[in-house]
Parts: C-alpha cells; sequence; structure tokens
C-alpha cells in the first residue's frame, strides 16, 4: 500500500466514525457491526443502525482487492493493462422514520488499476414535496464544490441528475445531489480535499435536517407517500446502480452491497 491508498483509506475510515457518532446521538441507539471477508483480499465492516429516528441507517467501509473478470477489463479505465486492482471507499445510505426527512445517500472510495481515480456523490431522496428544502440543499452543496472549483458543482450535478433516472419510469429518483467518476485531476492531494469536503458536508448536511425535522408530526398520508418513494429507491439500486453491479461482479459481500434497500417499501 503506498501513501496515496493511504491517506484515502484512513480518511474513509476516519469520517466512518464521524458519521456514526453522529448517527447514534440524533437516534440514541447503538450501531451493530459485522466484519467480511472479501473473495479475492482484503474485506470490510457492516455498520447498521435501526432505531425509532433513523428507520434504517448503514455506514459501511471496505478495502479490497483482486483482479477484474474479463468482461470487466473492457470498462474499468487501466484494467486492460494489469486487471489487479485495488480500492477503499464508504457507502452511506439513510432512511430515516420521518417523511419530512429524505432518504440521504452518500459514497465515496479510490480505486487503483494501472490508473487511479476517486468517485463518488451525495444525494437525496425526499418522499413529499420539498421545493425550499431542495433549493437550500443544491446551494450549500455548489458552495461547498466550487470551493475546488468554479466548474466541478455544475459538471457533477448533471452526472448525478442522468444517473439518478429511472428510464423505465420516465422520472428521477430525488432532488439530485452531485455524482463524479474518475476524478484524476493529476494532483492526488487536491482530488482527496475534494472528497474530503463532500463527505464533511455529508455530515453537516445529516445534523442539519434530523435537528430541523425529526420531532415534527407527519400525516398517514405522508408516510405512504414515503413508502411508494422508497419503491423507486429499490428500483434503481436493482436495475441501474453501478456501486451494487460492481459490488456483486467483484464477489462483494452480498448483505453490505445490498444495505441501501429502505426497511418497507409500497408499490400500491
Amino acid at each position: 500500500m503506498n501513501d496515496n491508498q493511504r491517506m484515502a483509506k484512513e480518511w474513509f475510515f476516519s469520517l466512518r466514525n464521524n458519521l456514526v457518532d453522529a448517527l447514534e446521538k440524533i437516534d440514541g441507539n447503538k450501531f451493530d457491526f459485522k466484519d467480511w471477508e472479501h473473495s479475492g483480499s482484503g474485506g470490510g465492516t457492516m455498520g447498521s443502525i435501526r432505531g425509532k429516528i433513523v428507520e434504517k441507517g448503514g455506514v459501511n467501509i471496505s478495502t479490497v482487492s483482486g483482479q477484474f473478470s474479463e468482461e470487466m477489463r473492457q470498462r474499468i479505465p487501466g484494467a486492460k493493462k494489469d486487471p489487479q486492482y485495488w480500492a477503499t471507499g464508504i457507502s452511506v445510505v439513510i432512511h430515516p422514520t420521518s417523511p419530512l426527512i429524505p432518504s440521504m445517500h452518500f459514497n465515496s472510495r479510490f480505486l487503483k488499476t494501472s490508473k487511479t481515480w476517486f468517485g463518488g456523490g451525495i444525494d437525496i431522496t425526499p418522499a413529499i414535496p420539498f421545493k425550499k428544502e431542495t433549493e437550500h440543499f443544491h446551494s450549500i452543496l455548489k458552495k461547498a464544490c466550487s470551493k475546488h472549483s468554479k466548474t466541478y458543482y455544475d459538471e457533477h450535478k448533471k452526472w448525478c441528475d442522468e444517473y439518478f433516472f429511472l428510464k423505465h419510469r420516465n422520472e428521477a429518483r430525488g432532488a439530485g445531489g452531485i455524482f463524479f467518476d474518475y476524478l484524476d485531476s493529476g494532483d492526488i492531494n487536491n482530488d482527496l480535499e475534494y472528497v474530503k469536503e463532500v463527505g464533511n458536508f455529508f455530515l453537516s448536511y445529516i445534523q442539519y435536517m434530523f435537528n430541523k425535522y425529526a420531532e415534527k408530526e407527519w400525516t398517514d398520508q405522508e408516510k405512504h407517500m414515503q413508502l411508494k418513494k422508497r419503491g423507486r429507491y429499490v428500483e434503481f439500486n436493482l436495475l441501474y446502480d453501478r456501486g451494487t453491479k460492481f459490488g456483486l461482479e467483484t464477489g462483494g459481500n452480498t448483505e453490505a452491497i445490498l444495505m441501501s434497500m429502505p426497511p418497507l417499501a409500497s408499490w400500491d
């Protein structure tokens, strides 16, 4: 493991701990942790919480290595030259009990083949009309991205809008955010700082949302709207999500890969 790999791995581990601490304070319950081993080398730790305020939350970290299949070598940068890979990352999904709080997703990763890059993103999936909060979310996210590049927010928002889209329903999964992959500006320290910015933004945003809405009452109709929106979440993750496909195709832990699924959903 070189210095760049070590820096990325240590950051993801540190962010995991900060997110776990924050969510435990919000909910009052503790996370359960479970280690798993990768089919190649390495593994990860699943962290899950089920509570009164956080109906289901998952904070997973992993560091794995192996060799890409012949099919995946054609799709992954640098894998044609050398099929060996090393990857480290964090994946977070939060499904709040309250339908007033959107489901929130964040992930970030560092991958090394014969090339190296970062990927990741953050997005929210509100269940009910959320216009003012959506505008606030995007305005503060843009400020965070713009600290590192004037083009990142527009570029990565566009990528997010196109990626988190249910083609079979012709609708967006949620209210968007940012999504990026193959981030390699030539300065790995700057790239890592951007990844840290997005991670810290997510940490502060979940604290803001729960502090503002967790104690507010909601209606049965709003809860039903939440369950229907969660159904859309399930459809996207099983049909289109690249992280789900990557994890399953590279021998990852199925339980960890599918931790993003909501605890309850509805299609009626």
